[in-house]
């Protein structure tokens, strides 16, 4: 189905210059087909300036069916709800206030939130990054 993905990228945090000054962020996102919706929060790191790369690293919360699989396999099954969050973007500065990215997101819980295994989701897709004042 259909995501609506909605977040907040704050500044880089200086403090944390050791490991590159990340970002922290927050997003929602909202399957218009009833399916998974979720909550993340992390730090993300940005490499490069008109043209940029920014992988990201988050836990995510979802509220997907069960954590087990479905015995037919008509339902993915995430295992655990506290999930990983993954996510790289490759993104172009169109202004001083507009961004665009191509972006990847996954979501997983890696083997430790759960010894179920899980196929994991991902999520591909285009951001618009609005800068505010």
């Amino acid at each position: 189905g259909v995501d609506l993905l909605a977040g907040y990228r704050g500044n880089p945090i200086g403090a944390l210059s050791a490991i590159g000054k990340p970002s922290p962020y927050f997003l929602a996102s909202i399957n218009l087909s009833g399916d998974t919706s979720f909550a993340a929060a992390g730090l993300s790191w940005k490499f490069g300036d008109r043209l940029y790369v920014r992988p990201g690293i988050g836990i995510a919360i979802h509220d997907g069916p069960g954590l087990q699989f479905a015995s037919d396999g008509s339902q993915l099954q995430l295992g655990s709800r506290v999930l990983f969050e993954p996510e790289l973007s490759i993104g172009a500065r169109l202004s001083e206030k507009v961004d665009i990215e191509a972006t990847w997101v996954h979501l997983s819980h890696a083997g430790i939130f759960s010894r179920v295994q899980n196929p994991g989701l991902d999520i591909i897709g285009v951001r618009l990054v609005l800068k505010l004042p």
